[in-house]
């Protein structure tokens, strides 16, 4: 009996001093992951010290700032304006609308398709004739959307006029009409 009471005392000490190691492992690698965002941002140069030191968690987490890609300030810098958009489509639309070259070199695949699928209206002007005079007006730009627009407006020779939303992508280059939504 005096064995196992032996036993009993000495697998008890065993399961604390396992218990104490464990939870002294656990609490070194919460230091450690409250500490490791910062200890990896940027290698060191400098030589590692002799003996190794402790390091004490930071009471509060440290922050991580976002820094965007590289090249995201670049991407923004080539992207098209407001008063970009504003010139290029003054000059696309004229005073009587696109001729054949810049319809050809300045409109996007996918209006030229759409163009395509409607041989019988020009989806450029909404309409099937030449209009008497043409207006850009102010341009909106949403650069987390990627594009630009501005309301056209045509004048007819009837007196009538009708707009339309003409679409610029903003990292179109060359730049060039991606769209245009006729108004009912």
């Amino acid at each position: 009996m005096l064995r196992t009471a032996a036993r009993a005392t000495v697998t008890t000490a065993a399961r604390r001093s396992v218990t104490t190691a464990l939870t002294a492992l656990a609490a070194s690698a919460a230091a450690l992951a409250l500490t490791a965002p910062a200890a990896q941002a940027a290698p060191s140069t400098r030589t590692a010290p002799s003996a190794p030191t402790a390091q004490a968690a930071p009471s509060t987490p440290v922050p991580q700032v976002y820094a965007p890609p590289t090249g995201h300030a670049a991407q923004v810098r080539n992207r098209h304006t407001g008063p970009g958009i504003h010139r290029f489509l003054t000059w696309f639309y004229g005073q009587h609308g696109p001729t054949e070259q810049r319809r050809e070199h300045f409109v996007s695949d996918f209006l030229k398709q759409k163009q395509a699928q409607n041989p019988d209206h020009d989806v450029i002007l909404c309409a099937q004739n030449t209009p008497q005079r043409i207006e850009v007006g102010p341009v909106t730009v949403a650069q987390s959307a990627g594009f630009g627009w501005a309301t056209v407006t045509a004048y007819w020779a009837d007196g009538t006029t009708s707009t339309s939303t003409a679409y610029v992508a903003l990292d179109s280059h060359p730049i060039e009409l991606h769209d245009v939504v006729c108004a009912e």
